[in-house]
């Protein structure tokens, strides 16, 4: 049996409370993790400005070497897992069978982070617009011939992870080269990445006192908020709404990402439909950047059934299956009450289920020990429909029928936007629009990144502030 301990400070501690995780399909048990308790996160972060002082013992571009080194074990390398070893396809296979996650889905996931890392340098760059990272090091330096000084908010940075999609992990590997510490609380299906990526950073030489990592439940992860002068979390709308306003916690919610076709464009909308499929579908529609929501003026009905037709068929299939498009819900009643939530949408007038009639069977599929929601299109005559503002962790999409001019007011929060036209006015009124965080201009899929832009919030910006600074003499 895998055990996976807590890590106080990059120190296994076994406690005598475990949690099982088990295989989402069999049942197998795969691994017990130690829980730890809100006292024990307390105590050690007392230890935390111990972390960020042994990362400002080591250079900054030292630093980036090991983090590019551990992309490669990470992805390469057998690694330490409690007591045993693990290789990279059982960190495949153990990720998989307790997420849902199709296999080949976990494999592409390692590999971006393994991108990520190789390319860090070049992403700090981005991130902090150039500036050199000794500046952050010593507290101060000039840059373009002005002194500039740049204050850490907290000595480390507290993460309250989700356990849907493997991906999201790539928001907090650049805090180790800017020499802040990591206090992670893994998602409950989920501690393989955070895990794994740990003990690589750890063979490449970063030091161990940077790193902890408590499992537990919902009062772990309140826990770390209470004890971090800066978190970031992932959660729902609530979770979104409970921390708004909160400058010490960044919250990642739903992404509501939308492809907007123009006027100029839509009559021609066929052209773009291999790119509205794979914003909805790619990564089992499990990411804040698949397309929830594709806004036209017309064609609506016919776009919302060409979709069906190619979306509606997909049904579940084995978790090793390299053709496997959909993931498993693992928590029970989970795709129930999302399947009963669509249902009940459904009965409000000028909205249809249009996959409904391209598929065999029903959305939901129930397993003996999990379930599976099957790609639904949701067609809507008007943007006021409650549904048009919904998020699943599956593929699911809304077709949206409103005119050109109302589309950027009535979008709502918009984490990633494709606005597919060449109309000069409405491009802009896309640029000006602050309910956009990630704009793309012509036909981008909504899941296509570019690494060296932060999708939603800058990292440095949220760990330092700038601060007038003289030196006298």
């Amino acid at each position: 049996m895998i055990h996976f301990p807590v890590l106080r400070w990059g120190e296994p501690y076994e406690s005598l409370e475990v949690e099982k995780v088990v295989h989402f399909d069999s049942g197998e048990e795969i691994a017990e993790v130690s829980q730890a308790n809100a006292g024990l996160i307390a105590r050690d972060m007392r230890k935390a400005q111990r972390a960020r002082d042994a990362l400002r013992e080591i250079p900054a571009e030292d630093l980036l070497r090991m983090v590019q080194e551990a992309g490669a074990l990470f992805m390469n390398a057998e690694l330490p897992l409690g007591d045993q070893t693990q290789s990279p396809e059982q960190f495949v296979r153990h990720q998989s069978a307790t997420t849902g996650l199709p296999e080949h889905m976990c494999r592409a996931n390692m590999g971006k982070l393994e991108f990520v890392l190789g390319q860090m340098g070049n992403i700090l760059t981005s991130l902090t617009r150039g500036l050199d990272l000794d500046v952050l090091t010593r507290g101060y330096g000039e840059e373009d011939g002005l002194m500039r000084s740049f204050q850490a908010y907290s000595p480390v940075l507290g993460m309250v992870l989700p356990s849907n999609s493997p991906g999201v992990h790539s928001l907090w590997l650049p805090v180790i080269p800017l020499q802040i510490g990591l206090v992670l609380k893994p998602g409950p299906q989920e501690p393989w990445t955070p895990w794994r990526m740990s003990q690589a950073f750890f063979k490449a030489g970063v030091p161990r006192e940077a790193i902890s990592l408590y499992p537990g439940g919902g009062e772990i992860g309140a826990a770390v908020l209470n004890n971090c002068p800066r978190s970031l979390i992932f959660g729902g709308t609530p979770t979104v709404e409970m921390y708004e306003g909160n400058p010490a916690v960044q919250v990642h919610g739903p992404g509501f990402s939308k492809i907007l076709l123009g006027d100029d464009v839509v009559d021609d909308w066929e052209q773009h439909l291999d790119l509205m499929v794979d914003s909805v579908l790619v990564n089992g529609g499990r990411s804040c950047i698949n397309c929830s929501g594709i806004w036209a003026s017309r064609h609506t009905e016919e776009i919302a059934t060409a979709l069906a037709e190619r979306l509606g068929p997909i049904a579940p299939l084995p978790p090793e299956d390299p053709d496997a498009a959909l993931a498993a819900f693992t928590v029970a009643g989970q795709a129930e009450a999302i399947s009963n939530d669509i249902d009940a949408a459904l009965e409000e007038s000028g909205v249809e289920d249009v996959t409904a009639g391209h598929r065999d069977g029903d959305r939901m599929v129930p397993m003996e020990r999990c379930d599976y929601l099957r790609p639904t299109v949701v067609r809507c005559d008007a943007p006021e429909a409650a549904v048009a503002g919904k998020e699943y962790m599956f593929p699911f999409v809304s077709v949206v029928q409103c005119p050109q001019d109302k589309m950027i007011g009535s979008i709502g929060p918009t984490l990633v936007a494709t606005g597919i036209t060449e109309d000069e006015a409405f491009r802009q009124q896309l640029l000006d629009a602050t309910n956009i965080d990630r704009l793309n201009l012509g036909p981008v899929p909504t899941i296509q990144l570019n690494w060296l832009q932060p999708h939603e919030g800058n990292i440095v910006d949220y760990l330092f502030r700038a601060r007038a600074f003289q030196i006298g003499g």
